[in-house]
This record gives structure tokens, sequence and C-alpha cells, in this order.
């Protein structure tokens, strides 16, 4: 999926640094986040207020010079939202979510002198533009259960959302969820005022994607939003270089075992290694000066 603002586009992607942060992030009226949060975490209960938490992870996560986008903010319940996007490939979300979420319990707890009974819920969210996750499910909700699949607790709560894995189409989509995902499938993509869907005229929708029109915005402003997402769309680039490094540390690591400690022939370590014979005849030969 293409995030990258350009000229020809009329609004600018959620799925951007400036585009999750005039979204999610916009403190002026928050009608967007809370409807949003409310949908992905499957709640009937209207969220009233929320109050943002600015530094909650100060100085302990990545910005979106990385491809990864948070925010963090509480409800008139106390009840904390951890909102991430990642761009980028994610191979280790789940740790990370983890240690979000584990970093404010620690917190929750301390603020309370160590009373376990006034502990609030925390919600981390997940909005991740790639497949992770195993099963087909766009939206996945993930709580601390028995071995029979019974709540166990449920004052930690773990959403993901796959956007690759969601393929309503416009007239299929009924729940805020279905139109949240797609508004931030779509939106990028529209050029014309006709290629809005009816429930773009809903008030929380339509909050977000006035923030995300182009063409209200002064030219500093513009200049500003292509020189961020330029920055980005370079860091993406360069998470993903680290990853497919790493992945070819890893083969080279295991070929080199294999040359070392087998009798296998090349083309079965080929195999087994998941890389090409070239690669294993490059490493044979390496050993070979050694």
């Amino acid at each position: 999926m293409e995030a990258l603002y350009t000229d020809d586009q009329i609004f600018i992607p959620i799925i951007s640094d400036y585009g999750f942060k005039a979204t999610f992030g916009n403190e002026a009226n928050t009608l967007f986040l809370r409807r949003a949060l409310q949908a992905l975490i499957k709640s009937d209960v209207p969220i009233k207020e929320v109050k943002f938490d600015k530094n909650t992870f100060e100085g302990i996560t990545q910005d979106g010079r990385s491809g990864i986008f948070d925010l963090s903010c509480m409800d008139e319940k106390n009840n904390h939202f951890i909102v991430e996007m990642q761009y980028g490939d994610a191979p280790y979300f789940v740790q990370r979510m983890k240690f979000y979420a584990l970093h404010k319990f620690n917190a929750m707890v301390k603020r309370g002198k160590f009373d376990y009974g006034t502990l609030t819920k925390i919600y981390c969210v997940a909005i991740l533009v790639n497949d992770i996750l195993p099963y087909p499910p766009f939206h996945t909700v993930a709580n601390l259960r028995n071995e029979q699949g019974e709540i166990f607790d449920d004052q930690m709560t773990f959403i993901t959302v796959e956007l690759d894995k969601f393929t309503l189409q416009e007239f299929d989509c009924q729940t805020d969820l279905q139109k949240l995902i797609y508004t931030m499938k779509t939106i990028h993509t529209v050029t014309q005022p006709t290629q809005f869907p009816k429930f773009w005229d809903e008030e929380w929708l339509k909050i977000a994607i006035d923030e995300l029109d182009s063409r209200k915005m002064t030219p500093d402003e513009k200049a500003s939003l292509e020189i961020l997402i330029a920055r980005n769309a370079e860091s993406v680039k360069a998470e993903s270089r680290k990853i497919k490094e790493a992945e070819q540390r890893k083969s080279l690591e295991f070929v080199t075992g294999l040359l070392q400690q087998t009798n296998f022939d090349i083309n079965k370590i080929a195999t087994l290694a998941g890389v090409s014979v070239d690669f294993v005849e490059s490493v044979q030969r390496q050993l070979a000066k050694q």
C-alpha cells in the first residue's frame, strides 16, 4: 500500500506521520479520535472525553522518522489508550506493544502506591499497513486467557489492525470500525468529491477528512508536509534495509553452519536455508579462503 503524498493527491494519507497526527492527534477536536477508539476496542459505550498524555513515552518510543507514529491518551474514566501506527515492516510489534502496556501498567501502580485495586484499563492499539499475524481477520482483540479461551484478565487489552487484510468495498461498510479502516485505506486515492462514500458525511469522519484536505493548507504547511513525508519514506526504506541485512546475516550463519558441520550438497543447503545456490557457493568460497 503506497502512502506517499504526491502533487496530484487531494487528501493526505492518514497512514503517514502528518496524517496520523492531524486526525488521531487532533487536540482541537477529538471527536474522530473518540469514535475511532470506541470502534477499535469494540465498545458500545461512547467515549465522552480524551486527554492527551504527551510525556508518557518521551525518550523511549520512536518517532515518524522510523515510520512509527504513537500517541497516548486517557478517557474520562482514566482508561488509558496507546495507539501506534506502523507503516514499515514490524517484525517485533507484539513485543513493542507489551513493552508499551507494561510501562504504562508500572507507572499506574506506582502512582497508586501499589494499590492494584485502583488500576484502570489499558488498551494498546497497533495499526499496521502490512500483514503480520498468521490468521485472516483484519481486526484482532487479545486478552490474557486460560486454556479454555476464557478471560483470565482484561485489565490490559491488545488490539491489532492489519490494513492489507481489509478488503470490504464502500457498500459493505456498516460499522464504525469498517468505515474507519475503509477511510484509512482509500482517502488518499480519492481525486473527485463524487467518489465520496455517503458515510464520509458523518461528522466524526468529516472532521478527519477536512484535516487531510491539502487544498486548505498554506504554501508553508504544504512545503513542511512534503519534507516530512519524504523524510519518512527514506526512513522506512532504511528500516527495510536493516531488516533485510539482518536476514542476510542470519542466512549467512545458517549456511556457514551447514557447510562446516554437514556433508549436504550445495542444492540441499540452498533449499534448507531458503537462499540461492549462488549465495551458498559464495559462502563456500569465503570459507575456503580462511
